[in-house]
């Protein structure tokens, strides 16, 4: 039962006023479009793989800061030198794996891009409109999809590690491509409400 003082949001974003309720009340499953954006989530969430999502969400400012705010043409550059130097920067994941998946994903990205905008090609996925789901428990959300599975296949195809179906199914509830909020969510109508609002260039 919700107390007198809380709000009905999904459980694992526990109460109101912590690091998770925040994520949860303001970022969790609102639609994503910007490609710098969509860049940054998907690096992260291939940190995320193996750990819990807090640990990641807590050190997201130390990673903006090791990674120039996400900008790939500079992670695209990153010599043995920065490896050296973000394996010892106690701030973010020292995974020497990740580190360096992000300077190919970087790199990845940058020639995907010059093809197709990279919102444009993960939105396409799903032709540009969000799923919107009705869930009224987290035991019935799968950990992978048939969509988050075609998506690890097509980004593993232009290049990008650490994009398993499952890290892209996480992905996808985070940027607002799938709407997983309890419907018991205040969260489920706000969020669904600017899904079919939704249009991606070029789709």
């Amino acid at each position: 039962m919700t107390a007198a003082n809380e709000i009905d949001r999904c459980p694992w974003a526990g109460a109101t006023g912590t690091e998770y309720a925040r994520y949860h009340d303001e970022e969790w499953g609102v639609p994503m479009t910007n490609d710098r954006a969509l860049f940054e989530k998907l690096i992260l969430e291939g940190f995320q793989a193996g750990l819990s999502w807090i640990t990641i969400l807590r050190k997201r400012e130390n990673f903006r800061k090791a990674f120039h705010d996400f900008d790939a043409a500079r992670i695209a550059r990153f010599t043995e030198r920065d490896i050296n130097r973000l394996m010892n920067d106690e701030g973010i994941i020292r995974n020497r794996a990740k580190i360096e998946a992000t300077i190919s994903n970087a790199k990845a990205y940058l020639a995907l891009s010059e093809r197709i905008p990279f919102a444009e090609f993960i939105w396409g996925f799903i032709d540009g409109r969000p799923i919107i789901n009705s869930v009224t428990s987290f035991k019935s959300v799968p950990t992978e999809t048939d969509v988050s599975k075609r998506m690890s296949k097509g980004l593993k195809a232009e290049g990008f590690r650490f994009v398993g179906s499952t890290t892209l199914y996480a992905f996808m509830q985070s940027t607002g491509m799938v709407n997983d909020h309890l419907v018991s969510c205040f969260r489920h109508a706000a969020c669904a409400k600017l899904q079919k609002k939704l249009k991606i260039a070029g789709l």
